[in-house]
């Protein structure tokens, strides 16, 4: 077999996987998923989906680097 015919297969075979990965990862993603019922009553429980208030008066947080 000439290394130019191997080295050609080589490459067709990555793109038709590069493309196959693509497709995949884009099939997945379908947007935000519904909330299921049980994380719907725990962001209700703790209270995660709300915004906090703003702080007043407060000693504003610095990064420590």
């Amino acid at each position: 077999m000439n290394r130019a015919i191997l080295v050609a297969l080589l490459l067709a075979v990555a793109a038709v996987s590069s493309a196959a990965t693509v497709l995949v990862i884009t099939s997945r993603d379908g947007g935000k998923p519904a909330l299921t019922e049980q994380r719907a009553a725990r962001e209700n429980f703790s209270g995660s989906g709300k915004e906090l208030p703003p702080i007043k008066d407060g000693q504003e947080m610095r990064p420590r680097w």
